[in-house]
């Protein structure tokens, strides 16, 4: 059951659906039915001026085998959502059937109105961790993952997340060959772990050209070898260490070291993914100087080691599994 709204965003919507169309064709059988929804039915126009046909949800009894999923959107349009006493008394209801309830993106605004993310762990995109967070003071954010299992609860960070989401989801129901063959079709690069941070250094370095943390951004990832000490970074950047802490926490919500580490480990996550260099090599060669260093690191930032993490992307694809159940999910 995938829950839009006016100006929802279409991503959010048709990147878990793909997935679990996907299952049922590759198992050739209908464990899933994909049901878009919303409150009142009908065509929604979502943010990239789609409009797509949905039912009206408000008319569809929860059912306990059910996995519902909630889209992020425009601003204005999700805390629309989330004042919304039909969307929000149906999501109390499904929840209380046992279903599975998730959202992507901002839809954990949408969950957590409800009620339905009290206690638990969750996630949504970067950008607005801060404001879950200040407004729903019982839900525990979680700034790094892409998604979140919680019990019955998932959330996802942002857009393509979902996608990653939908598959875990796959993969608990039906195994991981199952869920590699739909990644492999959707032509992903890597299935990723809900645990992967979904904030990327490299993306940092590169949005951050034109602004005073740019350069010296750019020159650390070049010389990440190097000892990247705070005295030595801040002088690099033309900046009292001070200055550097303040302008590293006002834009990045980092220290400089942190921001160091962060960066060794982008570097390392890259050459694990990407090369079959050993993990000693990988350390040398991404500034942390020792394996147990560079272990620490990753427990730290992924909450995993580098072993761990390199297998999640150097496993082979197979075929399909078994179906768990020929009962169809919606």
């Amino acid at each position: 059951m995938l829950v839009g709204y006016r100006d929802a965003d279409g991503l959010d919507l048709f990147g878990p659906a793909e997935v679990f169309a996907e299952a049922v064709r590759r198992l050739e059988a209908p464990v899933y039915e994909v049901v878009m929804s919303a409150v009142g039915g009908g065509a929604v126009t979502l943010t990239s001026g789609i409009s797509v046909a949905t039912a009206d949800l408000t008319n569809i009894r929860p059912q306990p085998n059910d996995i519902v999923i909630v889209a992020g959107g425009a601003d204005e349009a999700t805390d629309a959502a989330a004042t919304n006493r039909g969307l929000l008394a149906w999501l109390a209801r499904a929840s209380r059937t046992g279903s599975r309830m998730g959202s992507v993106c901002d839809g954990a605004f949408i969950l957590a109105s409800a009620g339905i993310l009290d206690g638990k762990r969750a996630a949504t995109h970067w950008y607005s961790c801060e404001r879950l967070a200040r407004l729903y003071p019982k839900v525990h954010v979680d700034r790094e993952a892409i998604f979140v299992r919680d019990g019955r609860i998932w959330t996802a960070a942002g857009v393509s997340t979902g996608i990653d989401m939908a598959l875990a989801m796959v993969e608990e129901d039906h195994g991981r060959r199952l869920a590699d063959a739909v990644a492999s079709h959707l032509v992903l690069f890597a299935r990723r772990p809900g645990f992967q941070s979904q904030f990327s250094e490299e993306l940092v370095a590169q949005t951050l050209a034109s602004d005073p943390l740019g350069p010296v951004i750019a020159w650390m990832r070049a010389n990440l070898r190097a000892p990247l000490d705070v005295a030595t970074v801040a002088h690099r950047a033309g900046m009292s260490v001070r200055t550097l802490h303040r302008t590293c926490l006002h834009a990045l919500d980092l220290t400089p070291a942190k921001l160091v580490e962060k960066l060794r480990v982008e570097h390392a996550r890259s050459l694990l993914t990407t090369t079959r260099l050993g993990t000693k090599v990988v350390a040398s060669r991404s500034g942390f100087g020792s394996t147990p260093r560079m272990t620490r690191a990753f427990q730290r930032a992924l909450g995993v080691t580098p072993g761990a993490y390199r297998l999640m992307f150097f496993r082979d694809s197979g075929g399909t599994s078994s179906p768990a159940s020929t009962e169809p999910r919606r």
